[in-house]
């Protein structure tokens, strides 16, 4: 797949992580062969999840419903990249005007 996209969401609890985690699993079973959920990492106060996909604005548009139930889209910020690029390309929210970086 030619595109990574990645989903940050703030979190420092136990709590936070592990509502990330359910969420992934879910994704996993909504997308399918759509796309192929890659996994996630921890960082200081965001998790990450990563996904692999040929069109990141459709499979975002795809997870928006999913994120909504899990009450994770006003907190989510999406972003996709080329899988062999570095810099990424913010899509949600709409509005964002900052740097993507993956928090490590």
């Amino acid at each position: 797949m030619k595109y990574q996209l990645a989903l940050q969401f703030p979190g420092r609890s136990e709590t936070d992580y592990e509502a990330i985690v359910l969420l992934e699993d879910a994704l996993i079973a909504a997308l399918g062969n759509t796309a192929e959920v890659d996994g996630h990492d921890v960082g200081p106060d965001a998790v990450n999840l990563f996904i692999f996909t040929d069109a990141p604005a459709a499979t975002f548009e795809q997870m928006k419903p999913l994120l909504e139930r899990h009450e994770q889209l006003e907190w989510v910020t999406a972003a996709y990249r080329e899988a062999s690029a570095d810099r990424y390309t913010v899509i949600w929210p709409p509005d964002c005007r900052k740097e993507f970086r993956i928090a490590l």
